[in-house]
């Protein structure tokens, strides 16, 4: 059995970014919301997706971005403050509140961690 598997604990609520002040509001297709859809900023508060176990709560920066077949598009943060490369999905097809297509665009034309272009 693998060790990572996703766990939801009441983790799917409404917030304010703390980067850019916009209001969040939940998932609606029963997934979990992990970044700001409006600056696709972060925090750092999980240590295996959906458990809310980190103590760091540093703000997760988003840094690149990356297309799988299977998943789509997917948000590349790393932490402010120690340093966690993370990856999210991107919840493009959300009815009430998708991602900022044009962030995510702005995003993808930087360069990628580890100085890969994307």
């Amino acid at each position: 059995m693998s060790g990572r598997r996703f766990t939801v604990q009441g983790t799917n609520n409404a917030f304010t970014c703390r980067s850019c002040g916009g209001e969040v509001l939940p998932l609606r297709n029963g997934s979990v919301r992990n970044h700001c859809p409006h600056c696709l900023h972060s925090l750092h508060v999980d240590v295996l997706p959906g458990d809310r176990a980190s103590d760091c709560h540093g703000d997760l920066v988003p840094v690149g971005v990356e297309h799988s077949g299977k998943k789509g598009w997917i948000v590349v943060h790393r932490c402010a403050k120690c340093g966690h490369l993370g990856r999210n999905r991107a919840a493009l097809d959300d009815p009430e509140q998708p991602d900022d297509w044009d962030v995510l665009i702005a995003l993808s034309r930087r360069e990628a961690p580890g100085g890969r272009g994307l």
